[in-house]
């Protein structure tokens, strides 16, 4: 691995934020996005590193080309997935107060990272924090990955304030007041960098997907809190991995939602809760199978087969259950979606709304 670092970026007053933006083979997206970032944030706060996850297109050298006064580049020898790289790129910034996972897809309002700067440096109790996450291509409109805060129901199916499934509001300022929640949408993150290295950063096993709810469980775990600061606001394209019909995106949700609940779960709620998920499971395969879709259908079943494999390498469990707690949403999302029509954060029964 190489970790290039241009001379004009080492000062000795370092800012307190790594900004890590992680590549693959995403020219085109840095072109696009890397401007805007750079031009919204703020450098007294905020250095901008790009992780190159193994290109094998142009972007190193067009980041070289480009970039070089204002930017710092650490290029590793292939691609370690997203989890992985992240540990990778967030290992190498152990000496920055806080790291910001931000994907190459976003654009960030004016005052983006001070403002979730300001936030963290106010409230010590909390681990990590999210702005509001609007799309790209409708800045009306939240977007799927994070909108204004990630919340678990009760079988550990994610939700957002601003999106439910595949419904996504537009933002009319209903969501505008900061709040707990149970995850924060690792398309923008700012976390600790000690406590995401004390945790453990991302499970590399995950490779791609629900990696950042499951950093967010262990943490909410160590009694730490993460909050939503929907006063910062980036936008973020959205699908720019692996669009949503993609089988092996299928099997990565399916597989890494099993892993999450069998690492994060106490040994008494454990079995049963995966039990009943195993049977939410079997409906959406067989919803996939009526509509002759039988490669997501086999994703799921693999996502299964390797859960069965995968799952004796995590030993330790907690003691507490988190999806129990008074602070948890207690009800079935999927009943509120798809049996009682409830299609907005809005219109759940028993909100899970911890305000400030």
């Amino acid at each position: 691995m190489e970790n290039t670092r241009n001379s004009t970026l080492i000062a000795d007053s370092r800012p307190p934020v790594a900004v890590i933006i992680l590549n693959w083979n995403g020219r085109a997206l840095l072109e696009e996005y890397l401007p805007q970032v750079i031009a919204a944030s703020d450098s007294a706060v905020s250095r901008i590193i790009v992780a190159d996850n193994g290109s094998t297109d142009d972007s190193v050298a067009y980041l070289r080309s480009a970039f070089s006064n204002t930017v710092e580049i650490m290029a590793f020898d292939k691609n370690y997935g997203f989890a992985e790289g992240y540990n990778k790129a967030i290992a190498l910034c152990a000496d920055y107060t806080y790291a910001v996972l931000l994907n190459s897809d976003v654009a960030p309002a004016p005052g983006w990272d001070k403002t979730l700067y300001d936030f963290m440096s106010a409230n010590r109790d909390y681990a990590a924090c999210q702005p509001k996450i609007l799309s790209y291509k409708d800045k009306t409109r939240f977007e799927y990955a994070g909108a204004c805060g990630g919340f678990l129901d009760r079988d550990a199916y994610p939700f957002c304030r601003g999106r439910i499934f595949d419904t996504c509001e537009t933002d009319t300022g209903r969501y505008d007041t900061p709040c707990e929640v149970h995850w924060a949408s690792g398309a923008c993150l700012m976390v600790r960098t000690s406590l995401y290295l004390k945790a453990g950063g991302l499970d590399k096993d995950f490779f791609a997907h629900m990696e950042e709810i499951d950093l967010c469980w262990r943490l909410r775990l160590e009694g730490y809190r993460l909050a939503c600061v929907p006063e910062a606001a980036v936008y973020h394209l959205g699908g720019g991995s692996l669009p949503a019909e993609n089988p092996f995106k299928t099997y990565l949700n399916f597989r890494n939602s099993l892993l999450m609940m069998h690492k994060n779960l106490p040994d008494a709620d454990r079995c049963r809760a995966l039990i009943r998920r195993r049977l939410l499971d079997t409906v959406a395969w067989a919803r996939f199978m009526l509509v002759l879709d039988f490669k997501n259908a086999q994703a799921i079943i693999k996502a299964h087969r390797d859960f069965a494999k995968m799952r004796s390498k995590y030993t330790a469990h907690p003691t507490r259950n988190l999806l129990k707690e008074p602070a948890a949403y207690r009800r079935s999302i999927l009943v509120q979606y798809f049996i009682k029509r409830r299609k907005t954060y809005a219109e759940l029964e028993e909100l899970p709304d911890s305000y400030f």
